[in-house]
C-alpha cells in the first residue's frame, strides 16, 4: 500500500469517528431520556385511594417509598377512639442518583439524573395519609429537592487565604478539611416529576385506576 492510499484511510478513519461518536452518543442518551407521562397519566397529588383496609394500604405505602429511599420514621393510621388519625411517614435525605446508577431510582431518568451528575443534590420524602369520610384515605406524597450550598467549587484553584477587602475576619487554620465547605442546603421546590413516578407505582400495588 503507498503513501497516498495510506493518507486517504486515515482521512476516511477520522471522518467516521465523529459521526460514529455522536449516534453513540444519541443512543447512550436515549437510554436515559425521559419523556413526561401524557395528561391522562397523571395522577392528582393528593391522590384519592378507594380503599377501607388500612393496613393494606401503608404496607404498599412503605414498600413503595423503600424502592427510592431509606424511611426514617412512619406513623400509621390508627383508630382513636373511634376516631381514625392521620398516617405520616419521612424519609431520610438521600444524594441524588447519578448516570453512573442506575439501579438507584431517586433520580428520574433524563435531566434529572444528569443534573444530579453534575451537582450535590438531595431529596427527601414526605407521605401523609388522611383518612375521608367515605371510607377511602387521601395519599399526599412531596418530595422535596436542595442544592448544597458550598463556600467554593470543589475543584477550584482560589484559595480562601487570599486578602479579602469585604471586612469579614478569617483567622489561619480553621479550615480543618482542605476543601469546600458545606454551608447547608438550598431549597429548590419539589420534584413533581418523581412524585408522579412514585404514584404510579403506589397505583399499580394498589390496582386502582388513575382519576
Amino acid at each position: 500500500m503507498n503513501p497516498i492510499e495510506c493518507r486517504w484511510i486515515l482521512v476516511l478513519v477520522f471522518a467516521l469517528v465523529p459521526a460514529s461518536g455522536c449516534r453513540l452518543h444519541e443512543a447512550l442518551s436515549g437510554l436515559h431520556q425521559s419523556n413526561p407521562p401524557p395528561q391522562a397519566a397523571l395522577a392528582q397529588n393528593p391522590m384519592y385511594v378507594p380503599l377501607s383496609d388500612r393496613e393494606f394500604l401503608w404496607n404498599q405505602l412503605v414498600d413503595t417509598v423503600d424502592d427510592y429511599f431509606d424511611i426514617e420514621r412512619e406513623e400509621r393510621v390508627r383508630s382513636v377512639g373511634g376516631v381514625l388519625t392521620e398516617g405520616q411517614l419521612d424519609t431520610f435525605p438521600q444524594a441524588g442518583a447519578t448516570i453512573l446508577e442506575p439501579w438507584r431510582k431517586d433520580s428520574s431518568p433524563g435531566f434529572e439524573r444528569r443534573y444530579a451528575t453534575l451537582q450535590s443534590i438531595r431529596r427527601r420524602a414526605a407521605v401523609q395519609v388522611r383518612p375521608q369520610v367515605d371510607g377511602g384515605y387521601l395519599v399526599d406524597l412531596q418530595v422535596y429537592k436542595e442544592l448544597e450550598d458550598v463556600s467554593q467549587p470543589e475543584f477550584s484553584t482560589v484559595s480562601l487565604d487570599e486578602l479579602r477587602h469585604d471586612g469579614s475576619l478569617r483567622r489561619p487554620g480553621t479550615d480543618l478539611q482542605g476543601g469546600p465547605v458545606t454551608r447547608g442546603w438550598i431549597p429548590m421546590g419539589r420534584d413533581t416529576m418523581l412524585e408522579q413516578r412514585m404514584l404510579a407505582d403506589l397505583r399499580g400495588r394498589l390496582g386502582v385506576a388513575s382519576q
